[in-house]
This record gives structure tokens, C-alpha cells and sequence, in this order.
């Protein structure tokens, strides 16, 4: 189906397609009203129409899924393999990263800024102090309902 011929209508249409309300996609198209109208027109045949194209064509070009770029990938490879190794050895490392071949790249945290994160020891804090904290925090580590770490008592 071609473009509609009323400008208004293509531009109603579009923003369907994208996902607005009828409401808003009545404003967007630079009409002033009500929500019954833009509802009417939302029903208009030639608009269904279009916006099932809009949205066809948009699910048409998601659809290179990853066997048909990693086909591609293999017909580069195929086609660079004995002329230019260095376009062959890209294209395998492309597939592996499409792949997960490679091991998950290693990540730095850091507290604000980029220094150190800040750390407290709560070794040497008291009962009640500790059972403030938990109040505003939840329970620590080593606690009932926390991990185990720092226990070592051997029950938990």
C-alpha cells in the first residue's frame, strides 16, 4: 500500500506504527480533539492497512537473525580465505564474539571518582550499634539471614 494521500492520515498512521495511543498519535499528526475522534480514525480501513505495512516492514528488517549474520561472516571467509588472511581471521573472530566464544571481559570497580571503594570493619562494634545498623541496612554478612563469611563457628 503507497503512502496515504491525506498527509494527516500518513503521519496518524506512522505514529501508530510506532507504538503511540490513538490520542497521541492523533495530536502528532497535528489534529486538535478529542479521544473519540482519534479512536474513529484508529478504525479507518486504509490506516489498519497501512499501519500493518509500517509495522511489516520494520519486523521484516529485524529479522536478519544471528544464523544469517553468522552466514555472512562465513561467506567473507570463504571468499578472503586464500587472498587476504587478515579478512578471514576477522571474520572468525566476529562469529566467535557473536558466538560468546571469549571469555567475558574483565571489569574494574571502583568507588567514586576511580579510587578505592570504602569498606568498614564492623569487628569491633557493639551489639546495639550493630543492631542499628542492620535496621537501616538489613541484615549483615555473617548474620541470621546473611552469607556465611567471617563465621566461624562452623554452624553456619
Amino acid at each position: 500500500m503507497p503512502v496515504l494521500k491525506n498527509a494527516r492520515h500518513e503521519k496518524f498512521a506512522q505514529a501508530l506504527a510506532k507504538g503511540k495511543t490513538a490520542t497521541d498519535a492523533y495530536a502528532a499528526a497535528g489534529y486538535k480533539g478529542d479521544r473519540t475522534a482519534a479512536s474513529r480514525l484508529s478504525t479507518n480501513v486504509n490506516i489498519s492497512r497501512r499501519v500493518e505495512e509500517i509495522q511489516g516492514r520494520v519486523a521484516e528488517r529485524a529479522e536478519w537473525t544471528a544464523a544469517d549474520r553468522l552466514l555472512a561472516l562465513k561467506t567473507i571467509f570463504d571468499a578472503a580465505a586464500e587472498k587476504d588472511a587478515r579478512v578471514a581471521i576477522s571474520a572468525i573472530a566476529e562469529a566467535n564474539k557473536m558466538q560468546g566464544s571469549y571469555a567475558p571481559a574483565k571489569r574494574e570497580i571502583t568507588g567514586a571518582n576511580g579510587g578505592p571503594i570504602s569498606t568498614v570493619d564492623l569487628t569491633n562494634v557493639s551489639a546495639d550499634d550493630l543492631e542499628r545498623l542492620e535496621a537501616l541496612f538489613g541484615p549483615l554478612a555473617g548474620g541470621p539471614g546473611g552469607d556465611d563469611e567471617g563465621d566461624t563457628s562452623g554452624e553456619g
